[in-house]
């Protein structure tokens, strides 16, 4: 096998096998040719060339996100490593393992005017679970500082960076080992967890009981858990699409539930305990909620982390979610009409969605119900931010359908990366749903020899950032268009012939319907469904439906 010369290099590489990092997804440079020889030799790793490093490491994110274990990020010195961080907020928020390996000038060369050369160490010290700022010879100092980066990234669920400082010559290679890394087990056992008797007597005895549930990977949590909770008459459970937990009394439409409800609803409402666990939470409207009638008790469930997201945090259980739910869940339930007066409610607010999207025009309201009716079952769906996951959460989906977005920072550059690099991993088919500013911004996602022949892109063109539209402040001038909406003509059909991916187009709901079976039956090459809709009717369509729903 052929090695790199540069011995810290080699340790870097052994690390990686040792601790079983395999996915490692490089940028092209010069200053990483030490690390991009050693990995492209060895046949452990899958090794990925992705040009631009800020769809490298949403691509890496995505499989990580898939495979839930470290992703390896490679790139170069200077401007390049900047480029990740984007994707490292977002690994660092949505607790998933990425590891960043920087090459990196040696000391003397930084602040000196030589070229390709920035402050690498600690540069993402903000949203770093740990910095392992190497020097340029190998050591066991460095060998460690190595490992507990793998460490902390398994153990934390989150971004590590690993700056490695060569010099030159880069590209000399041996025959040879000249490295013998001490591996370090870093094990660390489960923690100890017992919900105490008072937690159980509170939960026991209150009547009004919300469960609210983010971002969560599928099957999380146990069946029988579900089962207990969805038979309690003191307990509602509110699931936002990312949570992938299915049960008929669940509610996973929480602003169609909850958009339409008065003062006095929102008092009833009013919990007298929140559990919550999962990832971050999409519905604004649930957030203003829970800030404005806070609950007594706010649970959060997390062996890791709890953010005081409602201003309410009494206490944070630092434990898993199926042990703690082993531990305060019993057959015995306490009589209460929570659970039935919501569902009341529900009943008549499916009703009218159903009366109200039979009815409507072509917009993005009614391309959504069409879609979320006419998807594959057993599928991954990938979704983009802003209003493709807002608009997500108002419909039904068929439970098989296993629903991934980038939540951690809500940011829409990375969306398509990170969909194509889980499909990439997965065995399952898998779709993105993603609005034109999104998809524009991200282009450079197509830019990529490991798009999966069967992936979709179902891509809604209203011509700007629709979202907009329906916040507040909206006013029809140039300034709006301009610089809020960003109005634009573009289409993706020149960018789908340009990367070799089929492409299909509608601008109704007689080509929709056309269209999208041809779309879906294509599975030899990847392929785009563009779908035109009216820029300036939408949020119209979508305000109105909240107005039906009272």
């Amino acid at each position: 096998m052929m090695y790199p010369k540069i011995p810290l290099a080699q340790s870097i590489i052994e690390i990686c096998q040792q601790k079983g990092v395999q996915h490692i997804v490089i940028s092209p440079g010069s200053r990483n040719a030490p690390l991009t020889i050693g990995f492209t030799n060895n046949p452990f790793f899958k090794c990925y060339s992705i040009a631009d490093e800020r769809c490298a490491a949403f691509f890496a994110l995505g499989i990580a996100q898939q495979i839930q274990k470290p992703v390896a990020i490679v790139c170069t010195s200077g401007s390049a490593v900047l480029n990740y961080y984007p994707a490292v907020a977002e690994a660092f928020y949505s607790q998933i393992p990425l590891v960043v390996i920087s090459a990196d000038r040696p000391q003397s060369k930084i602040d000196i005017g030589d070229g390709q050369t920035i402050r690498q160490e600690n540069v993402f010290a903000n949203h770093s679970l740990y910095n392992a700022n190497l020097q340029e010879n190998a050591s066991t100092e460095n060998d460690n500082h190595i490992q507990k980066a793998f460490h902390v990234a398994v153990a934390q669920k989150g971004p590590v960076h690993i700056n490695a400082p060569f010099e030159e010559p880069l590209y000399e290679t041996v025959t040879a080992l000249q490295v013998q890394p001490e591996i370090i087990d870093f094990t660390t056992k489960e923690k100890h967890f017992s919900l105490g008797a008072s937690s159980k007597e509170t939960w026991n005895k209150a009547t009004k009981k919300l469960v609210l549930v983010g971002e969560l990977f599928p099957n999380s949590v146990e069946q029988k858990h579900l089962d207990i909770l969805a038979n309690d008459p003191s307990v509602v459970v509110l699931t936002e699409k990312t949570s992938n937990l299915h049960h008929p009394t669940f509610i996973d439409q929480i602003d169609t539930l909850i958009t339409p409800f008065t003062e006095d609803d929102f008092k009833v409402f009013q919990p007298e305990i929140l559990l919550t666990f999962g990832g971050m939470v999409v519905s604004k409207r649930i957030k203003a909620f829970l800030r404005k009638y806070k609950p007594v008790h706010h649970w959060h469930v997390d062996d890791l982390r709890a953010y005081d997201t409602f201003g309410a945090l009494t206490n944070h259980f630092e434990t898993k979610i199926n042990t703690f739910l082993s531990q305060l869940l019993t057959e015995n339930t306490i009589e209460s009409t929570y659970k039935s007066s919501i569902a009341t409610i529900w009943k008549d607010r499916e009703a009218k969605h159903k009366e109200y999207t039979a009815n409507i025009p072509f917009s993005d309201f009614k391309v959504f119900d069409f879609i979320c009716q006419n998807l594959p079952n057993s599928i991954q769906l990938q979704v983009s931010n802003s209003s493709a996951i807002r608009y997500l959460q108002l419909f039904d989906l068929e439970k098989s359908i296993q629903v991934f977005c980038n939540r951690g920072t809500s940011g829409i550059d990375g969306s398509t990366s990170t969909a194509i690099g889980a499909a990439s991993v997965t065995n399952l088919p898998t779709i993105l749903i993603t609005g034109d500013i999104s998809f524009l911004y991200d282009s450079n996602a197509l830019w990529n020899n490991y798009i999966s022949k069967n992936f979709k892109i179902i891509l809604l063109n209203n011509n700007g950032g629709g979202i907009f539209r329906i916040l507040p402040g909206h006013q029809e001038t140039e300034t709006f268009n301009t610089y809020f909406e960003t109005s634009h003509q573009l289409n993706a059909s020149h960018l789908a012939k340009m990367y070799g991916l089929d492409y299909f187009s509608a601008n109704d709901e007689t080509t929709l319907q056309l269209q999208y079976s041809a779309f879906l039956n294509q599975n030899e090459k990847p392929s785009i469904l563009e779908i035109f809709t009216p820029e300036k009717e939408n949020n119209g369509v979508l305000l109105e439906f909240f107005k039906r729903l009272k």
